[in-house]
Protein backbone atom coordinates (compact mmCIF):
# COMPACT_ATOMS: atom_id res chain seq x y z
CA UNK A 1 0.00 0.00 0.00
CA UNK A 2 1.14 3.58 -0.56
CA UNK A 3 2.89 5.72 2.02
CA UNK A 4 2.94 3.34 4.97
CA UNK A 5 2.59 5.40 8.13
CA UNK A 6 2.93 3.86 11.54
CA UNK A 7 0.06 4.26 14.02
CA UNK A 8 0.59 6.81 16.77
CA UNK A 9 1.49 4.03 19.18
CA UNK A 10 1.73 0.31 18.54
CA UNK A 11 -0.91 -1.91 20.08
CA UNK A 12 0.14 -4.30 22.82
CA UNK A 13 -0.02 -7.84 21.48
CA UNK A 14 0.55 -9.85 24.67
CA UNK A 15 -0.45 -8.88 28.20
CA UNK A 16 -0.56 -10.41 31.65
CA UNK A 17 -3.72 -9.88 33.69
CA UNK A 18 -3.06 -9.70 37.44
CA UNK A 19 -6.05 -10.25 39.71
CA UNK A 20 -5.45 -8.56 43.07
CA UNK A 21 -8.09 -8.39 45.83
CA UNK A 22 -8.84 -4.70 45.14
CA UNK A 23 -7.71 -4.19 41.54
CA UNK A 24 -6.93 -5.72 38.18
CA UNK A 25 -3.58 -4.86 36.62
CA UNK A 26 -2.83 -5.34 32.91
CA UNK A 27 0.88 -5.55 32.12
CA UNK A 28 2.38 -5.68 28.59
CA UNK A 29 4.60 -8.75 28.08
CA UNK A 30 5.50 -8.25 24.41
CA UNK A 31 8.55 -6.05 25.05
CA UNK A 32 6.53 -2.89 24.72
CA UNK A 33 7.60 0.20 26.70
CA UNK A 34 3.94 0.96 27.41
CA UNK A 35 3.06 1.43 31.07
CA UNK A 36 0.80 -1.05 32.82
CA UNK A 37 -2.63 0.09 33.93
CA UNK A 38 -4.83 -0.77 36.86
CA UNK A 39 -8.59 -0.96 37.28
CA UNK A 40 -10.05 -0.48 40.74
CA UNK A 41 -12.49 -3.16 41.87
CA UNK A 42 -14.23 -0.59 44.08
CA UNK A 43 -15.28 2.03 41.54
CA UNK A 44 -13.76 0.82 38.21
CA UNK A 45 -11.45 3.85 38.05
CA UNK A 46 -8.38 3.39 35.83
CA UNK A 47 -4.84 4.73 35.93
CA UNK A 48 -1.46 4.05 34.35
CA UNK A 49 1.14 2.63 36.74
CA UNK A 50 4.89 2.15 36.48
CA UNK A 51 5.20 -1.17 38.29
CA UNK A 52 3.21 -4.14 39.52
CA UNK A 53 1.96 -3.71 43.12
CA UNK A 54 3.86 -5.66 45.75
CA UNK A 55 2.34 -8.82 47.14
CA UNK A 56 3.30 -11.43 49.71
CA UNK A 57 4.17 -15.04 49.03
CA UNK A 58 1.07 -15.98 51.02
CA UNK A 59 -1.37 -14.02 48.86
CA UNK A 60 -0.07 -14.54 45.30
CA UNK A 61 -2.48 -12.96 42.80
CA UNK A 62 -3.92 -15.00 39.95
CA UNK A 63 -2.43 -14.24 36.55
CA UNK A 64 -3.63 -14.94 33.05
CA UNK A 65 -2.30 -14.27 29.56
CA UNK A 66 -4.59 -12.06 27.46
CA UNK A 67 -4.32 -10.80 23.89
CA UNK A 68 -6.35 -7.61 23.88
CA UNK A 69 -8.68 -5.29 25.75
CA UNK A 70 -12.04 -5.13 23.97
CA UNK A 71 -13.74 -2.52 26.15
CA UNK A 72 -15.85 -1.89 29.21
CA UNK A 73 -19.56 -1.69 29.99
CA UNK A 74 -20.98 0.17 32.96
CA UNK A 75 -24.26 -1.14 34.34
CA UNK A 76 -26.34 -0.21 37.33
CA UNK A 77 -24.89 -3.31 39.01
CA UNK A 78 -21.26 -2.44 38.30
CA UNK A 79 -18.65 -2.29 35.55
CA UNK A 80 -17.41 -5.14 33.39
CA UNK A 81 -14.19 -5.44 31.39
CA UNK A 82 -14.03 -7.51 28.16
CA UNK A 83 -10.70 -9.14 27.28
CA UNK A 84 -9.47 -11.61 24.65
CA UNK A 85 -8.22 -14.73 26.42
CA UNK A 86 -7.50 -16.82 23.32
CA UNK A 87 -7.21 -16.18 19.58
CA UNK A 88 -5.67 -17.65 16.46
CA UNK A 89 -4.14 -16.25 13.29
CA UNK A 90 -6.42 -17.02 10.33
CA UNK A 91 -4.54 -15.31 7.50
CA UNK A 92 -3.46 -11.88 6.40
CA UNK A 93 -5.21 -8.77 5.15
CA UNK A 94 -3.02 -6.80 2.72
CA UNK A 95 0.08 -8.23 4.40
CA UNK A 96 -1.10 -7.77 7.99
CA UNK A 97 -1.81 -10.82 10.20
CA UNK A 98 -5.49 -11.28 11.08
CA UNK A 99 -6.67 -12.93 14.27
CA UNK A 100 -9.98 -14.51 15.21
CA UNK A 101 -11.42 -14.61 18.72
CA UNK A 102 -11.42 -18.07 20.26
CA UNK A 103 -12.39 -16.96 23.75
CA UNK A 104 -13.85 -13.69 25.06
CA UNK A 105 -14.02 -13.22 28.83
CA UNK A 106 -16.02 -10.74 30.90
CA UNK A 107 -14.46 -9.55 34.18
CA UNK A 108 -16.44 -7.75 36.85
CA UNK A 109 -14.56 -4.61 37.86
CA UNK A 110 -16.69 -2.89 40.48
CA UNK A 111 -19.34 -3.66 43.04
CA UNK A 112 -23.00 -2.77 42.76
CA UNK A 113 -24.14 0.75 43.56
CA UNK A 114 -25.04 0.89 47.23
CA UNK A 115 -28.15 3.03 46.93
CA UNK A 116 -30.07 0.29 45.12
CA UNK A 117 -32.40 -1.94 47.20
CA UNK A 118 -30.67 -5.29 47.79
CA UNK A 119 -33.44 -7.42 46.30
CA UNK A 120 -33.79 -5.28 43.16
CA UNK A 121 -30.01 -5.02 42.83
CA UNK A 122 -29.62 -8.80 42.91
CA UNK A 123 -32.40 -9.30 40.40
CA UNK A 124 -30.97 -6.78 37.93
CA UNK A 125 -27.44 -8.11 38.44
CA UNK A 126 -28.57 -11.67 37.69
CA UNK A 127 -30.32 -10.48 34.52
CA UNK A 128 -27.24 -8.63 33.24
CA UNK A 129 -24.96 -11.53 34.20
CA UNK A 130 -27.12 -13.86 32.12
CA UNK A 131 -26.87 -11.53 29.14
CA UNK A 132 -23.11 -11.15 29.53
CA UNK A 133 -22.69 -14.94 29.42
CA UNK A 134 -24.61 -14.85 26.15
CA UNK A 135 -22.33 -12.04 24.95
CA UNK A 136 -19.23 -14.14 25.71
CA UNK A 137 -20.41 -16.59 23.03
CA UNK A 138 -20.49 -13.95 20.27
CA UNK A 139 -19.13 -15.44 17.04
CA UNK A 140 -17.19 -14.08 14.08
CA UNK A 141 -14.97 -11.50 15.83
CA UNK A 142 -11.69 -10.50 14.12
CA UNK A 143 -8.90 -8.03 14.72
CA UNK A 144 -5.42 -6.97 13.64
CA UNK A 145 -2.72 -5.34 15.73
CA UNK A 146 -1.34 -3.53 12.67
CA UNK A 147 -4.24 -2.21 10.58
CA UNK A 148 -7.92 -1.41 10.81
CA UNK A 149 -10.20 -4.07 9.37
CA UNK A 150 -13.12 -1.64 9.14
CA UNK A 151 -11.84 -0.16 5.85
CA UNK A 152 -11.79 -1.76 2.42
CA UNK A 153 -8.49 -1.87 0.52
CA UNK A 154 -9.55 1.15 -1.54
CA UNK A 155 -10.53 3.26 1.47
CA UNK A 156 -7.39 2.20 3.32
CA UNK A 157 -5.25 3.21 0.33
CA UNK A 158 -6.94 6.61 0.22
CA UNK A 159 -6.51 7.15 3.96
CA UNK A 160 -4.42 10.29 4.47
CA UNK A 161 -1.08 10.26 6.25
CA UNK A 162 -2.51 12.37 9.04
CA UNK A 163 -5.22 9.78 9.67
CA UNK A 164 -2.67 6.97 9.62
CA UNK A 165 -0.91 8.57 12.57
CA UNK A 166 -4.04 8.25 14.71
CA UNK A 167 -4.63 5.29 17.06
CA UNK A 168 -6.06 2.31 15.21
CA UNK A 169 -9.48 2.63 16.81
CA UNK A 170 -9.78 6.14 15.32
CA UNK A 171 -8.62 5.28 11.80
CA UNK A 172 -11.55 3.20 10.66
CA UNK A 173 -15.23 3.32 9.79
CA UNK A 174 -17.26 3.62 13.05
CA UNK A 175 -20.24 1.69 11.74
CA UNK A 176 -18.12 -1.47 11.32
CA UNK A 177 -16.32 -1.11 14.67
CA UNK A 178 -18.06 -3.85 16.67
CA UNK A 179 -16.74 -2.69 20.04
CA UNK A 180 -17.02 1.04 19.42
CA UNK A 181 -19.49 1.59 22.26
CA UNK A 182 -17.47 -0.55 24.70
CA UNK A 183 -14.32 1.47 23.98
CA UNK A 184 -15.94 4.75 25.02
CA UNK A 185 -15.31 4.16 28.73
CA UNK A 186 -11.57 3.72 28.05
CA UNK A 187 -10.90 6.32 25.37
CA UNK A 188 -10.23 9.27 27.71
CA UNK A 189 -7.81 7.31 29.92
CA UNK A 190 -4.72 7.51 27.63
CA UNK A 191 -4.94 3.79 26.96
CA UNK A 192 -4.56 3.84 23.17
CA UNK A 193 -1.94 1.02 23.07
CA UNK A 194 -4.53 -1.26 24.70
CA UNK A 195 -7.64 -0.34 22.72
CA UNK A 196 -8.20 -3.16 20.25
CA UNK A 197 -10.54 -2.37 17.30
CA UNK A 198 -12.71 -5.39 16.48
CA UNK A 199 -15.00 -6.23 13.57
CA UNK A 200 -17.70 -8.87 13.41
CA UNK A 201 -18.18 -10.77 10.20
CA UNK A 202 -16.19 -13.33 8.28
CA UNK A 203 -12.65 -13.86 7.03
CA UNK A 204 -11.51 -16.63 4.66
CA UNK A 205 -8.82 -16.95 2.02
CA UNK A 206 -7.18 -19.49 -0.26
CA UNK A 207 -4.35 -19.86 -2.74
CA UNK A 208 -4.72 -21.63 -6.07
CA UNK A 209 -2.50 -22.28 -9.07
CA UNK A 210 -3.32 -20.81 -12.49
CA UNK A 211 -0.75 -22.19 -14.88
CA UNK A 212 2.55 -21.18 -13.32
CA UNK A 213 1.04 -18.41 -11.24
CA UNK A 214 -0.30 -18.53 -7.70
CA UNK A 215 -3.38 -16.44 -6.98
CA UNK A 216 -4.32 -15.43 -3.45
CA UNK A 217 -8.02 -14.69 -2.87
CA UNK A 218 -9.40 -13.24 0.36
CA UNK A 219 -13.01 -12.64 1.31
CA UNK A 220 -13.84 -10.48 4.32
CA UNK A 221 -17.25 -9.44 5.66
CA UNK A 222 -17.92 -6.47 7.93
CA UNK A 223 -21.21 -6.28 9.82
CA UNK A 224 -22.69 -2.87 10.53
CA UNK A 225 -23.48 -2.17 14.20
CA UNK A 226 -26.16 0.50 13.63
CA UNK A 227 -29.05 -1.99 13.46
CA UNK A 228 -27.36 -5.18 14.53
CA UNK A 229 -29.37 -8.10 15.81
CA UNK A 230 -31.12 -11.39 15.25
CA UNK A 231 -33.22 -12.44 12.30
CA UNK A 232 -36.77 -11.86 13.59
CA UNK A 233 -36.04 -9.03 16.03
CA UNK A 234 -34.18 -6.79 13.60
CA UNK A 235 -35.96 -6.38 10.30
CA UNK A 236 -36.13 -3.53 7.81
CA UNK A 237 -34.74 -0.11 8.67
CA UNK A 238 -34.87 2.37 11.52
CA UNK A 239 -36.19 5.93 10.90
CA UNK A 240 -32.66 7.14 10.03
CA UNK A 241 -32.35 4.59 7.21
CA UNK A 242 -29.93 2.14 8.84
CA UNK A 243 -30.98 -1.37 7.90
CA UNK A 244 -30.80 -4.75 9.60
CA UNK A 245 -28.17 -7.28 8.55
CA UNK A 246 -26.13 -4.70 6.62
CA UNK A 247 -22.89 -6.40 5.61
CA UNK A 248 -20.03 -5.18 3.45
CA UNK A 249 -18.29 -8.07 1.63
CA UNK A 250 -14.90 -7.42 0.08
CA UNK A 251 -13.18 -9.87 -2.27
CA UNK A 252 -9.44 -9.25 -2.70
CA UNK A 253 -7.21 -10.94 -5.27
CA UNK A 254 -3.41 -10.71 -5.20
CA UNK A 255 -1.19 -12.09 -7.96
CA UNK A 256 2.10 -11.10 -9.61
CA UNK A 257 2.38 -8.04 -7.35
CA UNK A 258 -1.09 -6.77 -8.33
CA UNK A 259 -3.77 -6.19 -5.70
CA UNK A 260 -7.42 -5.86 -6.67
CA UNK A 261 -10.52 -5.46 -4.53
CA UNK A 262 -14.24 -5.65 -5.21
CA UNK A 263 -16.90 -4.65 -2.65
CA UNK A 264 -20.57 -5.64 -2.46
CA UNK A 265 -23.13 -4.93 0.25
CA UNK A 266 -26.31 -6.59 1.49
CA UNK A 267 -29.02 -5.24 3.76
CA UNK A 268 -32.68 -5.57 4.70
CA UNK A 269 -35.39 -3.83 2.67
CA UNK A 270 -34.95 -0.16 3.67
CA UNK A 271 -38.15 0.97 5.35
CA UNK A 272 -40.03 0.14 8.54
CA UNK A 273 -41.36 -3.42 8.59
CA UNK A 274 -41.43 -6.32 11.01
CA UNK A 275 -42.12 -10.02 11.32
CA UNK A 276 -42.78 -10.77 14.99
CA UNK A 277 -42.58 -14.43 16.03
CA UNK A 278 -45.84 -15.97 17.25
CA UNK A 279 -45.18 -19.76 17.06
CA UNK A 280 -46.33 -19.93 13.44
CA UNK A 281 -43.81 -21.28 10.94
CA UNK A 282 -43.90 -18.08 8.87
CA UNK A 283 -45.06 -15.08 10.94
CA UNK A 284 -46.89 -12.37 9.03
CA UNK A 285 -44.89 -9.58 7.44
CA UNK A 286 -46.14 -6.17 8.50
CA UNK A 287 -45.22 -2.82 6.99
CA UNK A 288 -45.05 -0.16 9.71
CA UNK A 289 -46.00 3.44 8.87
CA UNK A 290 -45.95 2.79 5.09
CA UNK A 291 -46.29 6.51 4.36
CA UNK A 292 -42.73 7.04 5.63
CA UNK A 293 -41.19 4.40 3.33
CA UNK A 294 -40.04 6.83 0.58
CA UNK A 295 -38.30 9.16 3.05
CA UNK A 296 -36.54 6.30 4.88
CA UNK A 297 -35.42 4.68 1.62
CA UNK A 298 -34.13 8.05 0.46
CA UNK A 299 -32.06 8.47 3.64
CA UNK A 300 -30.67 4.96 3.28
CA UNK A 301 -29.54 5.36 -0.31
CA UNK A 302 -28.18 8.84 0.26
CA UNK A 303 -25.95 7.33 2.92
CA UNK A 304 -24.89 4.50 0.59
CA UNK A 305 -24.03 6.93 -2.20
CA UNK A 306 -21.85 8.95 0.18
CA UNK A 307 -19.97 5.80 1.13
CA UNK A 308 -19.74 3.94 -2.16
CA UNK A 309 -20.72 6.19 -5.06
CA UNK A 310 -23.26 4.83 -7.53
CA UNK A 311 -25.65 2.13 -6.29
CA UNK A 312 -27.45 -0.73 -8.03
CA UNK A 313 -30.19 -2.04 -5.70
CA UNK A 314 -30.97 -5.68 -6.59
CA UNK A 315 -34.22 -6.87 -5.01
CA UNK A 316 -34.62 -10.68 -5.01
CA UNK A 317 -37.96 -11.09 -3.21
CA UNK A 318 -40.91 -12.61 -5.01
CA UNK A 319 -44.09 -10.87 -6.15
CA UNK A 320 -46.79 -12.64 -4.14
CA UNK A 321 -47.95 -12.75 -0.52
CA UNK A 322 -46.16 -10.81 2.17
CA UNK A 323 -42.95 -10.65 0.14
CA UNK A 324 -44.91 -9.20 -2.73
CA UNK A 325 -46.25 -6.37 -0.55
CA UNK A 326 -42.73 -5.55 0.61
CA UNK A 327 -41.40 -5.61 -2.93
CA UNK A 328 -44.20 -3.36 -4.18
CA UNK A 329 -43.59 -0.87 -1.39
CA UNK A 330 -39.84 -0.96 -2.08
CA UNK A 331 -40.38 -0.39 -5.80
CA UNK A 332 -42.76 2.51 -5.18
CA UNK A 333 -40.35 4.08 -2.68
CA UNK A 334 -37.53 3.88 -5.21
CA UNK A 335 -39.36 5.51 -8.12
CA UNK A 336 -38.89 9.13 -6.97
CA UNK A 337 -35.18 8.70 -6.17
CA UNK A 338 -33.94 6.56 -9.05
CA UNK A 339 -31.31 8.45 -11.02
CA UNK A 340 -28.21 7.95 -13.12
CA UNK A 341 -26.32 7.08 -9.92
CA UNK A 342 -29.06 4.98 -8.35
CA UNK A 343 -30.75 2.09 -10.09
CA UNK A 344 -33.37 -0.37 -8.86
CA UNK A 345 -33.54 -3.86 -10.34
CA UNK A 346 -36.11 -6.45 -9.30
CA UNK A 347 -35.32 -10.09 -10.00
CA UNK A 348 -37.84 -12.69 -8.82
CA UNK A 349 -35.28 -15.27 -7.74
CA UNK A 350 -37.77 -17.95 -6.69
CA UNK A 351 -39.89 -17.70 -9.85
CA UNK A 352 -36.99 -17.55 -12.31
CA UNK A 353 -34.51 -19.92 -10.67
CA UNK A 354 -36.83 -22.18 -8.69
CA UNK A 355 -34.98 -24.70 -6.55
CA UNK A 356 -32.49 -26.02 -9.10
CA UNK A 357 -32.05 -23.69 -12.09
CA UNK A 358 -29.50 -21.30 -10.64
CA UNK A 359 -27.76 -20.99 -13.99
CA UNK A 360 -30.61 -18.59 -14.80
CA UNK A 361 -28.87 -16.01 -12.64
CA UNK A 362 -27.08 -15.21 -15.90
CA UNK A 363 -30.26 -13.28 -16.77
CA UNK A 364 -29.64 -11.06 -13.75
CA UNK A 365 -26.01 -10.56 -14.69
CA UNK A 366 -26.99 -9.46 -18.18
CA UNK A 367 -29.09 -6.68 -16.65
CA UNK A 368 -26.38 -5.65 -14.18
CA UNK A 369 -23.30 -6.08 -16.42
CA UNK A 370 -23.19 -2.52 -17.70
CA UNK A 371 -23.26 -1.15 -14.12
CA UNK A 372 -20.51 -3.57 -13.00
CA UNK A 373 -18.25 -2.80 -15.95
CA UNK A 374 -18.76 0.96 -15.63
CA UNK A 375 -18.13 1.12 -11.86
CA UNK A 376 -15.45 -1.53 -11.85
CA UNK A 377 -13.12 -2.50 -9.03
CA UNK A 378 -10.05 -1.24 -7.21
CA UNK A 379 -6.68 -2.18 -8.73
CA UNK A 380 -3.06 -1.53 -7.74
CA UNK A 381 -0.13 -2.42 -10.01
CA UNK A 382 3.20 -3.94 -8.99
CA UNK A 383 4.45 -0.51 -7.83
CA UNK A 384 1.36 -0.07 -5.63
CA UNK A 385 0.08 2.66 -7.92
CA UNK A 386 -3.68 2.96 -8.37
CA UNK A 387 -4.77 1.87 -11.84
CA UNK A 388 -8.53 1.64 -11.24
CA UNK A 389 -10.98 2.46 -8.48
CA UNK A 390 -14.42 1.13 -7.70
CA UNK A 391 -16.97 3.87 -8.33
CA UNK A 392 -20.16 2.14 -7.23
CA UNK A 393 -21.61 -0.82 -5.37
CA UNK A 394 -24.25 -3.51 -5.87
CA UNK A 395 -26.64 -3.70 -2.93
CA UNK A 396 -28.49 -7.03 -2.78
CA UNK A 397 -31.45 -8.04 -0.65
CA UNK A 398 -33.95 -10.83 -0.25
CA UNK A 399 -36.09 -11.22 2.88
CA UNK A 400 -33.30 -12.30 5.23
CA UNK A 401 -30.39 -11.18 3.02
CA UNK A 402 -28.83 -14.60 3.63
CA UNK A 403 -29.63 -17.44 1.26
CA UNK A 404 -30.75 -16.05 -2.11
CA UNK A 405 -28.53 -13.05 -1.47
CA UNK A 406 -25.40 -15.14 -0.94
CA UNK A 407 -25.97 -17.15 -4.12
CA UNK A 408 -26.42 -13.93 -6.09
CA UNK A 409 -23.38 -12.22 -4.57
CA UNK A 410 -21.33 -15.33 -5.32
CA UNK A 411 -22.31 -15.13 -8.99
CA UNK A 412 -21.42 -11.43 -9.19
CA UNK A 413 -18.10 -11.97 -7.36
CA UNK A 414 -17.23 -14.79 -9.79
CA UNK A 415 -17.86 -12.57 -12.82
CA UNK A 416 -15.84 -9.72 -11.32
CA UNK A 417 -12.92 -12.00 -10.42
CA UNK A 418 -12.80 -13.11 -14.05
CA UNK A 419 -12.70 -9.46 -15.18
CA UNK A 420 -9.92 -8.73 -12.70
CA UNK A 421 -7.80 -11.69 -13.78
CA UNK A 422 -8.22 -10.72 -17.45
CA UNK A 423 -7.17 -7.15 -16.69
CA UNK A 424 -4.08 -8.33 -14.80
CA UNK A 425 -3.23 -10.60 -17.74
CA UNK A 426 -3.61 -13.96 -16.02
CA UNK A 427 -6.76 -14.93 -17.94
CA UNK A 428 -7.24 -14.82 -21.68
CA UNK A 429 -10.17 -12.86 -23.13
CA UNK A 430 -12.71 -15.72 -22.90
CA UNK A 431 -11.17 -17.68 -20.03
CA UNK A 432 -13.41 -18.39 -17.04
CA UNK A 433 -12.95 -19.68 -13.49
CA UNK A 434 -14.75 -22.98 -14.08
CA UNK A 435 -12.03 -24.01 -16.54
CA UNK A 436 -9.62 -24.22 -13.57
CA UNK A 437 -10.94 -26.94 -11.21
CA UNK A 438 -8.68 -26.03 -8.27
CA UNK A 439 -9.57 -22.34 -8.45
CA UNK A 440 -13.25 -23.10 -9.05
CA UNK A 441 -13.57 -25.48 -6.11
CA UNK A 442 -11.74 -23.18 -3.70
CA UNK A 443 -13.81 -20.21 -4.84
CA UNK A 444 -17.07 -22.06 -4.19
CA UNK A 445 -16.00 -23.11 -0.70
CA UNK A 446 -14.81 -19.58 0.05
CA UNK A 447 -18.23 -18.06 -0.64
CA UNK A 448 -20.14 -20.92 0.97
CA UNK A 449 -18.19 -20.44 4.22
CA UNK A 450 -18.71 -16.69 3.95
CA UNK A 451 -22.47 -17.16 3.61
CA UNK A 452 -22.59 -19.60 6.53
CA UNK A 453 -20.73 -17.20 8.82
CA UNK A 454 -23.07 -14.28 8.10
CA UNK A 455 -26.12 -16.50 8.44
CA UNK A 456 -24.99 -17.93 11.79
CA UNK A 457 -24.56 -14.43 13.20
CA UNK A 458 -28.02 -13.31 12.07
CA UNK A 459 -30.16 -16.45 12.18
CA UNK A 460 -28.15 -18.85 14.34
CA UNK A 461 -27.75 -21.42 11.53
CA UNK A 462 -25.68 -21.86 8.36
CA UNK A 463 -27.14 -20.55 5.10
CA UNK A 464 -29.74 -22.47 3.11
CA UNK A 465 -28.84 -23.75 -0.35
CA UNK A 466 -25.21 -24.14 0.74
CA UNK A 467 -24.78 -27.13 -1.54
CA UNK A 468 -25.53 -24.90 -4.55
CA UNK A 469 -22.72 -22.51 -3.64
CA UNK A 470 -20.29 -25.32 -2.81
CA UNK A 471 -20.93 -27.62 -5.77
CA UNK A 472 -23.14 -25.74 -8.21
CA UNK A 473 -25.72 -28.53 -7.94
CA UNK A 474 -28.85 -29.19 -5.89
CA UNK A 475 -28.54 -32.53 -4.11
CA UNK A 476 -30.89 -34.63 -2.00
CA UNK A 477 -28.57 -34.28 0.99
CA UNK A 478 -28.67 -30.51 0.52
CA UNK A 479 -32.47 -30.49 0.52
CA UNK A 480 -32.56 -32.53 3.73
CA UNK A 481 -29.97 -30.27 5.33
CA UNK A 482 -32.06 -27.23 4.43
CA UNK A 483 -35.12 -28.79 6.09
CA UNK A 484 -33.14 -29.30 9.28
CA UNK A 485 -31.75 -25.74 9.13
CA UNK A 486 -35.26 -24.33 8.65
CA UNK A 487 -36.54 -26.21 11.71
CA UNK A 488 -33.58 -25.04 13.76
CA UNK A 489 -34.21 -21.44 12.69
CA UNK A 490 -37.82 -21.82 13.78
CA UNK A 491 -36.74 -22.98 17.23
CA UNK A 492 -34.09 -20.27 17.70
CA UNK A 493 -36.37 -17.50 16.41
CA UNK A 494 -39.18 -18.45 18.78
CA UNK A 495 -37.38 -19.66 21.91
CA UNK A 496 -33.86 -18.23 22.01
CA UNK A 497 -33.24 -15.08 19.99
CA UNK A 498 -35.01 -12.64 22.32
CA UNK A 499 -32.29 -13.09 24.94
CA UNK A 500 -29.60 -12.96 22.26
CA UNK A 501 -31.06 -9.68 20.98
CA UNK A 502 -30.91 -8.18 24.47
CA UNK A 503 -27.24 -9.16 24.74
CA UNK A 504 -26.47 -7.54 21.38
CA UNK A 505 -28.29 -4.35 22.38
CA UNK A 506 -26.21 -4.15 25.57
CA UNK A 507 -22.92 -4.56 23.70
CA UNK A 508 -23.80 -2.05 21.00
CA UNK A 509 -25.13 0.63 23.36
CA UNK A 510 -28.67 0.51 22.02
CA UNK A 511 -29.72 0.08 25.63
CA UNK A 512 -27.83 2.46 27.91
CA UNK A 513 -27.15 0.62 31.18
CA UNK A 514 -25.43 3.42 33.09
CA UNK A 515 -24.83 4.05 36.77
CA UNK A 516 -27.60 6.67 37.10
CA UNK A 517 -30.09 6.55 39.94
CA UNK A 518 -33.03 6.59 37.53
CA UNK A 519 -31.74 3.53 35.67
CA UNK A 520 -34.55 1.08 34.87
CA UNK A 521 -33.93 -2.69 34.83
CA UNK A 522 -35.07 -4.97 32.02
CA UNK A 523 -38.84 -4.80 31.81
CA UNK A 524 -40.47 -7.61 33.79
CA UNK A 525 -42.97 -9.94 32.24
CA UNK A 526 -46.52 -9.39 33.42
CA UNK A 527 -49.93 -11.00 33.16
CA UNK A 528 -50.22 -14.14 31.07
CA UNK A 529 -46.75 -13.65 29.64
CA UNK A 530 -45.27 -14.07 33.14
CA UNK A 531 -46.70 -17.58 33.47
CA UNK A 532 -46.87 -18.67 29.81
CA UNK A 533 -44.52 -21.57 29.17
CA UNK A 534 -44.41 -23.32 25.82
CA UNK A 535 -42.94 -26.58 27.21
CA UNK A 536 -45.62 -26.80 29.91
CA UNK A 537 -48.43 -25.93 27.50
CA UNK A 538 -47.18 -28.47 24.95
CA UNK A 539 -46.88 -31.08 27.71
CA UNK A 540 -50.49 -30.44 28.75
CA UNK A 541 -51.66 -30.84 25.16
CA UNK A 542 -49.79 -34.15 24.83
CA UNK A 543 -51.16 -35.40 28.16
CA UNK A 544 -54.69 -34.49 27.06
CA UNK A 545 -54.23 -36.32 23.76
CA UNK A 546 -52.83 -39.36 25.57
CA UNK A 547 -55.84 -39.63 27.89
CA UNK A 548 -58.21 -38.92 25.03
CA UNK A 549 -56.76 -41.91 23.18
CA UNK A 550 -56.83 -44.09 26.30
CA UNK A 551 -60.45 -43.15 27.05
CA UNK A 552 -61.57 -43.85 23.47
CA UNK A 553 -59.98 -47.29 23.75
CA UNK A 554 -62.13 -48.06 26.81
CA UNK A 555 -65.46 -46.86 25.40
CA UNK A 556 -66.56 -50.44 24.64
CA UNK A 557 -66.18 -51.42 28.30
CA UNK A 558 -67.72 -48.35 29.91
CA UNK A 559 -69.74 -45.57 28.23
CA UNK A 560 -68.36 -43.06 30.74
CA UNK A 561 -65.04 -43.19 28.90
CA UNK A 562 -66.71 -41.50 25.90
CA UNK A 563 -67.46 -38.48 28.08
CA UNK A 564 -63.91 -38.55 29.47
CA UNK A 565 -62.46 -38.66 25.98
CA UNK A 566 -64.54 -35.62 25.00
CA UNK A 567 -63.37 -33.78 28.13
CA UNK A 568 -59.69 -34.59 27.60
CA UNK A 569 -59.93 -33.85 23.88
CA UNK A 570 -61.60 -30.51 24.58
CA UNK A 571 -58.84 -29.60 27.05
CA UNK A 572 -56.13 -30.42 24.48
CA UNK A 573 -57.86 -28.52 21.68
CA UNK A 574 -58.58 -25.58 23.98
CA UNK A 575 -54.97 -25.25 25.07
CA UNK A 576 -53.76 -25.63 21.48
CA UNK A 577 -56.18 -22.96 20.24
CA UNK A 578 -55.14 -20.62 23.06
CA UNK A 579 -51.46 -21.13 22.18
CA UNK A 580 -52.13 -20.42 18.51
CA UNK A 581 -54.15 -17.29 19.28
CA UNK A 582 -51.61 -15.98 21.82
CA UNK A 583 -48.40 -17.31 20.28
CA UNK A 584 -46.34 -14.22 21.01
CA UNK A 585 -46.53 -14.59 24.80
CA UNK A 586 -45.03 -18.08 24.55
CA UNK A 587 -41.99 -16.85 22.60
CA UNK A 588 -38.64 -15.67 23.91
CA UNK A 589 -38.85 -11.88 23.47
CA UNK A 590 -36.33 -9.06 24.04
CA UNK A 591 -36.95 -7.39 27.39
CA UNK A 592 -34.59 -4.42 27.41
CA UNK A 593 -36.05 -0.95 27.01
CA UNK A 594 -34.10 0.70 24.22
CA UNK A 595 -33.13 4.35 24.36
CA UNK A 596 -34.34 6.63 21.59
Amino acid sequence: MKGKAEPFQKLCTRMRLWEFPDEFVIQPTDGSSTSSFSISLVDASMMLIDSIPEYSSIHVPKTQLIFGVVGMLKFVTGSYLFVVTDCKCVGSYLGHPIFKFISLKVLRCSHSVKHSPAEQQKKVENEFSRLLKTAERTTGLYFSYDTTLTLSAQRLYDLGDESKMLPLWRQGEPRFLWNGYMLEALIDKELDPYLLPVVQGSFHNFQATIGKEIVDVTLIARRCTRRNGTRMWRRGADPEGYVANFVESEQIVQINGFTSSFVQVRGSIPFLWEQIVDLSYKPKLKIVRPGEAPQIAKRHFLDLRKMYGSVLAVDLVNKHGGEGRLSETFSNAMQPIVSEDLRYLHFDFTKICGHVHFERLSLLYEQAADFLVKNGYFLLNEKKEKMKEQLGVVRTNCIDCLDRTNITQTMIARKMLELQLRKIGVFAAEEIISSHPELDGSFRILWANHGDDISIQYSGTPALKGDIVRSGERRVQGVLTDRYISLKRYYLNNFSDGTKQDAIDLLQGHYIASMRRDMVPPSPTRGLEAVASFPIALCLVMIGLFWTTRSLGQVGNDGMHLLLSVVWGSISVGIAVFMRANGRIFCNRPRLRLHS
